[in-house]
């Protein structure tokens, strides 16, 4: 049986990376618990990475597994980051 999931468009920042992609979350559930509940890698699809240094980007690309270790932030895309 398959569940419907939705589509997050998440920002995810770390010490080196700006990601930027889908994550997909059962519906009714806050990234917050997704968070909390996943394992060791979440799973981004229609991935940007960007240099959080130089600001050129990285790569490219359907598919990306993050290391859940690795991030600083992650977030809603659509708010804002005010340098």
């Amino acid at each position: 049986m398959s569940e419907e999931t939705n589509k997050e468009i998440v920002l995810i920042l770390t010490k080196y990376l700006k990601i930027t992609g889908n994550i997909g979350m059962l519906p009714g559930v806050r990234l917050t618990d997704y968070m909390n509940e996943t394992k060791d890698f979440i799973a981004v699809t229609g991935a940007e990475v960007v240099d959080r240094v130089s600001g050129k980007k990285v790569m490219a690309g359907g598919f990306l597994n993050v290391q859940r270790s690795h991030i600083e932030v992650v977030m809603p895309a659509h708010l804002e980051i005010i340098d």
